[in-house]
């Protein structure tokens, strides 16, 4: 089973945090749309033998479209690929642009998930990150998105400056209160090039403190798990049959195509990524030529990766799959470099699974890089 990508690349505004490709000028939205149509159809061929399993409309604000525009997309990929009979199709979408009109209009058609960039439920929070809806609109939306869809995801933003532990609890049972099924929480992160980065710089907004941010962590964590959400992803919270199946397929490693401008793609064997500008994207889609730039990947790179994405997830990292696909100098390698972290306990092994303690889910990503192996080719 596969995943389609696909990259809608404008925003209405910038949120101040965010350092993803998008533009605020929709001048040449038509362009896109048709470009993106024609890169699904050129792209055939690499998924011939494939089974599409999920279609993801991220962004930017892919909620922006028409509903013709989404409707269209989705016809493509139906046209060009073969499709499980109820694939997951995902649309990432905003607050203010989910009308009570808008979800009528999804829901008719082939969306059966909606992901929504809610990231606080208070006002000053917003503000401060620029978002382009309201802390009545967050609620608004969710009160009348869960009329519409079963399968909701949100997104919640924590470790933002002069947050107490009390404010974002309460950020997490309002949430709750509406009975969604997903949940996807990620510290405030400080991009270079972005406008937080800069009003950080001349102290107009405060640094984010780490260990805040680990705190709010853990009352995530704790909170969620009280309330029967699995913990199956270290930013990803689900009840049971309620994960996401796109980005769990990024993390098992299954093959996925990335359409539009900045989208990454991945075959198993070797990765490539759009390139990160629309004008040059829709002229070189327009002169039939893809503008993908590709790296195959040696074994140490799958390496790297496979312990980057097991140490974040519940399913761990196999240190049978190690062995038989690595080699026993890459087993030996890991069982070095983790021994520290079992002993401190922030790993553990269970048949022979290799996974992070509730005490390390906060630091894999370090603990992983620690893991890595530079070069054994």
């Amino acid at each position: 089973m596969s995943g389609i990508y696909i990259h809608i690349p404008f925003c209405k505004q910038a949120c101040h945090y965010c350092d993803f490709h998008f533009s605020t000028s929709m001048k040449k939205k038509d362009e896109m749309v048709m470009a993106l149509a024609k890169e699904i159809q050129m792209r055939k061929s690499e998924f011939q033998d494939e089974i599409v399993e999920t279609i993801y409309f991220g962004g930017g604000t892919p909620s922006i479209l028409t509903i013709d525009d989404i409707r269209s997309l989705i016809a493509v990929v139906y046209e060009n690929y073969k499709v499980i009979d109820n694939p997951e199709i995902t649309l990432e979408a905003n607050p203010d642009d989910l009308t009570n009109e808008r979800l009528i209009e999804l829901s008719k058609n082939r969306i059966n998930r909606l992901s929504i960039g809610i990231q606080s439920f208070f006002e000053d929070d917003l503000k401060m990150m620029n978002r382009a809806h309201n802390a009545k609109e967050a609620a608004k939306c969710l009160e009348e998105a869960t009329k519409y869809f079963d399968n909701i995801s949100i997104d919640l933003i924590y470790g933002i400056p002069n947050m107490s532990n009390e404010k974002w609890k309460q950020n997490i049972e309002t949430a709750m209160s509406f009975g969604v099924p997903h949940i996807s929480s990620y510290a405030l992160t400080v991009e270079l090039k972005t406008a937080l980065h800069s009003f950080i710089q001349k102290g107009i907004i405060p640094q984010p403190d780490d260990e805040v941010a680990q705190e709010h962590f853990q009352v995530l964590v704790d909170t969620l798990s009280e309330n029967d959400f699995i913990h199956y992803e270290l930013s990803n919270f689900g009840k049971e049959n309620y994960f996401s199946k796109n980005n769990s397929a990024y993390w098992l490693g299954k093959k996925y195509l990335g359409i539009g401008p900045s989208a990454h793609s991945y075959d198993g064997e070797k990765r490539g990524w759009n390139v990160s500008n629309n004008a040059l994207y829709i002229k070189s889609i327009q002169e039939n030529k893809l503008p993908i730039e590709t790296e195959v990947l040696s074994k140490t790179d799958r390496y790297n990766e496979y312990i980057m994405t097991g140490l974040r997830t519940i399913w761990g990292i196999s240190l049978d799959r190690i062995e038989t696909e690595f080699g026993t100098t890459y087993l030996d390698y890991l069982n070095q470099q983790s021994q520290k972290y079992i002993e401190d306990h922030l790993l553990f092994v269970d048949e022979n699974i290799l996974r992070t303690t509730k005490k390390g889910k906060f630091l894999s990503d370090g603990i992983a890089s620690d893991l890595f192996l530079l070069n054994l080719e």
